[in-house]
């Protein structure tokens, strides 16, 4: 279902003659997205006229049971249409595992037993450094190139007229050209407690929440789509946004 157009918060702008569609944090649900993408297909074939491009704002992995399945998808799709991946804070886990395998202890609090399943490795719930040591092997292995390639050139922002998307948001005061990896990938409160208007409306996912957050400075996409079975995607036209 889309809502009805609304404008885009405090006058920003989308490119003249692009519709952009946004998706929210994945996290594993190959089910969903392909329900959304199917749901883009139809809205841009019931309003053409306009370019589209499809930005993904991180978060493809972990958590949900098709980690692998999301992103062969997510391939897929780039080679067909234009589209944008943002890197979020679980890919950086990804592209360590293999040459850190400590990471493994923090991984597994937040969905990697999940991704390595989906990929075939079998891990016991708590790992231990010898066991880390041998999934990480496993999964070097196991990785196709093609989705090794997706996960190193992954983003970490896009710019698009007035709109900036970013996995979790920006620092307020460092201009948007000079934010860290850190910030973008990473940071919540000082983000999302500031009420200033930023040099763009900032597009973000990472920071669950119930419905899309609508502010004068930023939105909110990610609707904790691995528990809640909604994934949020919003599409922005001129000075007109919605939701697919």
């Amino acid at each position: 279902m889309t809502t009805s157009a609304q404008p885009i918060p405090s006058g920003f702008r989308a490119p003249d003659g692009m519709r952009i569609y946004a998706v929210g944090d994945i996290h594993g649900r190959a089910d969903l997205l392909q329900e959304k993408l199917a749901a883009i297909e139809a809205h841009h074939a019931a309003h053409p006229g306009v370019d589209a491009l499809r930005v993904f704002v991180g978060d493809y992995i972990d958590r949900g049971a098709d980690s692998c399945g999301v992103v062969e998808m997510l391939i897929e799709l780039g080679r067909r249409e234009r589209c944008v991946f943002l890197r979020g804070n679980h890919e950086a886990y990804v592209l360590d595992f293999p040459h850190n395998p400590k990471i493994m202890t923090a991984w597994r609090t937040l969905g990697g037993i999940e991704t390595l399943a989906s990929y075939g490795i079998a891990a016991s719930p708590e790992p231990d450094p010898a066991e880390s040591l041998e999934l990480a092997n496993a999964f070097e292995r196991s990785l196709p190139e093609s989705h090794r390639v997706f996960y190193r050139d992954l983003l970490l922002s896009y710019e698009a007229g007035g709109l900036y998307f970013v996995h979790a948001g920006v620092r307020p005061g460092i201009p948007l050209a000079a934010q860290s990896v850190a910030d973008r990938t990473w940071i919540r409160h000082e983000f999302l407690n500031h009420e200033g208007l930023f040099e763009k409306l900032i597009i973000h996912g990472h920071t669950p929440a119930t419905e899309p957050e609508i502010r004068p400075n930023r939105i909110n996409i990610d609707t904790r789509a691995f528990a809640s079975g909604r994934l949020t995607c919003i599409w922005l036209e001129g000075g007109n946004f919605g939701f697919v």
